[in-house]
């Protein structure tokens, strides 16, 4: 067994992105060989209302899955095919837009203006780019979560993990999503497959997912400059991995609480613009002149 390296950590950065809606992307709009078969991942995470509640109106998807997590407020959804609905705590929606959709996503806060979730964009190979768009909406219940004797806690939503399954299925990067709690103090490794590109993306608390002792300079989510230890990592911190079968967490005083997503890398050109993600620039351009034209959305 092989402990994964870590490859890079970086702090998720303020973006305004829908009509006004401010969040902070871990990454997304670059190189995607690091990150292959994922393309972006955004955490919005506010208590001001008026920081979210502009929303994400009306736009197109082609060419990709769109994952969003719900963990405190809600959001609800629509699209061009008539499909409607409420994601609340806990909650995922697991989008495949295949040839093309139009939607909307509007957050809402909970009683204390609360709101909190992630969307991640996973790529489509060519041979399903123009698949028939798919919708799997999943309740906070019908996610297995694994707690361990020592208290660590993992909730399953994709993939197979400590004997359970998680209820999202069918998706090209066969690709595995959990959150992943571990106590304070506490020292756990956790299996990811060496065929996989991994990532870790931590949310509460903090840890190192190595040893090291050599100090780094970083700037907080904030944007203070603070001097760390190597590799440990607090709120908004998105680690990536290096080639292993294993990645080590060690949990700070707090604990630490963070998203451990994997997928096999698809390994094709991108061709990328906004909210389309193709294989070539011609692909692109065809998609957006029948986004034009009114031919984007293909019936059957």
């Amino acid at each position: 067994m092989s402990i994964r390296p870590v490859k890079r950590i970086v702090q998720a950065q303020p973006v305004l992105e829908g009509a006004g809606v401010q969040l902070r992307r871990a990454f997304g709009f670059g190189v995607t060989d690091d990150f292959d078969p994922f393309l972006l991942l955004d955490d919005f995470r506010n208590e001001d209302p008026s920081a979210y509640e502009a929303g994400f109106p009306w736009h197109p998807h082609r060419g990709i899955e769109t994952i969003t997590y719900v963990l405190a407020g809600t959001v609800e959804h629509g699209d061009s095919l008539g499909n409607s609905g409420r994601l609340g705590a806990g909650d995922i929606q697991w989008m495949t837009a295949g040839r093309g959709i139009l939607h909307q996503e509007m957050p809402k806060g909970d009683p204390d203006g609360r709101m909190h979730g992630f969307q991640l964009w996973a790529n489509l190979p060519a041979s399903r780019k123009m698949t028939a768009p798919r919708y799997q909406d999943v309740t906070a219940t019908e996610i297995p979560v694994v707690t361990e004797d020592d208290g660590t806690k993992v909730r399953v939503i994709c993939g197979s993990f400590w004997g359970e399954t998680g209820p999202v299925d069918g998706i090209a990067a066969d690709p595995r999503y959990l959150d992943v709690w571990v106590p304070p103090g506490l020292r756990r490794t956790l299996q990811v497959e060496t065929d996989r590109q991994g990532f870790a993306y931590v949310f509460e608390g903090s840890g190192t997912f190595r040893d090291a002792s050599e100090p780094r300079t970083v700037r907080d989510e904030d944007g203070n400059v603070v001097t760390r230890p190597l590799d440990q990592t607090g709120n908004r911190s998105l680690v990536l991995f290096d080639r292993g079968d294993e990645v080590t967490v060690q949990a700070g005083d707090e604990g630490i609480r963070f998203l451990l997503v994997s997928g096999k890398p698809i390994q094709e050109p991108v061709a990328w613009a906004g909210p389309i993600v193709m294989n070539t620039q011609d692909e692109l351009r065809q998609a957006y002149s029948e986004l034009r034209n009114g031919t984007f959305i293909q019936p059957g």
